[in-house]
């Protein structure tokens, strides 16, 4: 028998403030499947014009309040409902998400000495991923976060995610407020990351170019309330991203979907 789909939404609608006369519907009758691919993963870029949802949705695979849970519909996670936040389930936000008071190994650390790893394991893991994800370990360990630029805040953001190796990772714009260079560099290190933890990944971008380059396939959603128009399979990010985004084949898909995205939110503007 093939394993339970390790993502799956049924008909899914999310209203905030249901019966007030505020209520607002992020998104409605949101349905898909991502399937569990052992050993491989998938990486899901999802598009959409502002406020249509995009994550809404994240946060109901999280088990965030007060997106979680769905008003209706179902969000299942390997088969089984979502009943809140889970080890299975890692989350990189956009904001550098960083403890003031402490190290980057600390930070680095955190989800393991919250598991009660020993502190002598867990900083050796910790050294571990400082230096897969590009940090100097001698000397950058020590520092605290307002030490570091947004560029090294966001690697650290992302070690403490994947020490952890979770089942499904959860990126909410974690390079929205990079320097074009820094945000390609950080584009290629995630797919190595993303390959050594064989997780699937659900990645909210503004940016058509990097959902192209990360995706293995771009969810598109409707302005709000969101619902999901278009899944479209994209070849998946085997160069590196300044040479894979000069592709003729790279540009017309990035065309493609730009004339989508132009539609809907001319459409936003009426």
């Amino acid at each position: 028998m093939s394993p339970p789909n390790i993502v799956e939404f049924r008909s899914v609608s999310k209203t905030y403030n249901a019966g007030r006369p505020d209520a607002f519907t992020a998104v409605s009758n949101v349905s898909f499947e991502v399937p569990d691919l052992h050993e491989l993963g998938e990486f899901i870029s999802i598009l959409g014009p502002s406020g249509c949802g995009k994550s809404t949705i994240l946060r109901m695979i999280a088990g965030l309040d007060p997106q979680h849970p769905a008003t209706t519909g179902e969000v299942l996670v390997e088969g089984k409902p979502v009943t809140g936040p889970g080890p299975d389930r890692g989350m990189v936000f956009q904001d550098y998400t960083s403890f003031d008071n402490r190290t980057v190994l600390d930070n680095v650390a955190f989800g393991l000495e919250c598991r009660g790893v020993s502190r002598n394991e867990r900083h050796e893991l910790g050294r571990e991923w400082i230096t897969k994800v590009g940090l100097n370990v001698n000397t950058d360990a020590a520092k605290y976060p307002h030490e570091l630029s947004g560029g090294m805040r966001q690697r650290v953001a992302i070690a403490r995610t994947l020490i952890l190796r979770p089942r499904i990772i959860l990126m909410d714009e974690p390079f929205g407020a990079l320097d074009p260079h820094t945000r390609m560099q950080m584009q290629d290190l995630l797919v190595s990351l993303w390959r050594e933890v064989e997780a699937t990944v659900f990645f909210v971008t503004h940016s058509i170019e990097e959902s192209v380059y990360l995706g293995d396939r771009v969810f598109i959603l409707s302005r709000s309330p969101g619902t999901l128009l278009h899944q479209i399979e994209v070849e998946p990010p085997d160069r590196p991203a300044l040479e894979m985004q000069r592709e003729q084949g790279f540009q017309k898909t990035v065309f493609e979907i730009r004339d989508i995205l132009e539609v809907l939110e001319s459409a936003n503007d009426k």
